[in-house]
């Protein structure tokens, strides 16, 4: 590469990291605040809450890679406008086509990356955040219970425990269940334990009383027991940790899916498919777009008020490029043929090749003039 070129793209990817990292944050501290109000107020530790942000990255930063690196290609096209590097540049004889060769550089890293976490680190982190999302929804102990707090962890369900030891006995414990309209049940212990059965989590109590109040006689029940085992599964959700999501399969099994795969996703082979190249097109999405912003801001010539017009068209561009993805998009998952889901991209390349060489004609005729 030449010099200007070594120079443009070091620009572009300094920039591009700068807007990465803005965007990176502002996603991040969205998800962080979700994440943080599902998992520490539910008991768990900031480790466990670190551990959830940094399995949410690699998503967040597929999402950010493209916008990032448009914002890249036009915030550094319009500085070398206002700064006359680019009149300096296309007076040595560098026509559009050439100035964006370094930016088609730039597009392929970008593309790679993408790539990369499309293809490899997104499965891989998804699949593990569904993991420990299973384990922290079978940690009952921490997701539902808090020591000297009434709770409801279901609708008509009032749990109180005085103390959880460090061995997660639970003493002092409170259960009262007025699911049933026509009669209201409590039960008292002195302690109990939450354990896994095959048929699911159960709370076991012992030295108790049960009371039973049937509300249409209002006569009451008592009972005392030495031990009871209280079925808690309708108030603790368990995840399913055997089948996968869609977001979670590699990408050669998308392509190629199977009835297996259909019924373990639970979507449909068209939805499979299209996930599959949906993952290609993401990636080369970051090639598109820096280059179509830097050549719509090739646009035009030298302007005291400034670039305005040309990065209005460039974010119109990328806006319809975007849409015309999210219709083929429709129309695969319709059932179309799978090529059309690379529509987007072939329309956004030959969008900036078109566009670069209609900036390249006022450079043509410019010259004849002169040598008329």
């Amino acid at each position: 590469m030449g010099r200007f070129d070594r120079y443009l793209l070091s620009q572009l990817l300094m920039l591009f990291g700068f807007f990465s990292l803005v965007l990176v944050l502002v996603y991040w501290v969205n998800r962080a605040v979700v994440l943080f109000e599902q998992l520490i107020s539910n008991g768990q530790s900031a480790l466990v809450f670190l551990e959830f942000t940094v399995l949410s990255l690699p998503n967040v930063i597929r999402v950010v890679l493209p916008i990032s690196a448009f914002a890249a290609a036009v915030y550094v096209a319009n500085r070398m406008r206002g700064e006359s590097e680019l009149v300096v540049i296309q007076s040595a004889g560098f026509s559009p086509a050439r100035l964006a060769r370094p930016v088609a550089v730039f597009g392929l890293f970008c593309a790679v990356v993408t790539l990369v976490l499309t293809h490899l680190l997104v499965p891989m982190s998804t699949g593990r955040l569904e993991e420990r999302g299973a384990e922290i929804a079978q940690d009952v102990t921490a997701g539902l219970l808090t020591d000297g707090e009434f709770l409801h962890p279901a609708d008509d369900i009032t749990v109180f425990i005085r103390e959880i030891t460090p061995r997660t006995e639970l003493m002092g414990l409170f259960l009262s269940d007025m699911r049933d309209p026509a009669r209201r049940v409590t039960y008292t212990a002195q302690r109990g334990l939450l354990v896994r059965t095959e048929d699911g989590p159960r709370l076991l109590m012992y030295a108790g009383v049960v009371q039973d109040l049937t509300l249409s006689t209002g006569r009451l029940a008592t009972t005392r027991f030495d031990s009871f085992a209280f079925d808690i599964s309708d108030l603790v959700q368990m995840s399913d940790q055997s089948d996968r999501r869609t977001a979670e399969v590699p990408t050669a099994e998308l392509l190629s899916p199977t009835p297996a795969l259909v019924a373990e996703t639970g979507d449909t082979l068209a939805e499979l498919g299209f996930e599959g190249h949906e993952r290609f097109t993401q990636g080369l999405a970051a090639l598109v777009a820096p280059l179509v912003g830097f050549a719509v801001m090739m646009l035009g010539g030298f302007s005291r008020f400034g670039a305005w017009r040309q990065i209005i068209g460039a974010i119109c561009c990328l806006i319809g490029i975007e849409m015309i993805d999210n219709v083929t998009a429709g129309l695969v998952l319709s059932g179309a043929p799978w090529p059309l889901a690379y529509l987007s991209t072939a329309m956004g390349l030959a969008l900036a090749a078109g566009i670069l060489a209609l900036a390249a004609r006022p450079v043509r005729r410019s010259r004849s003039v002169v040598a008329a």
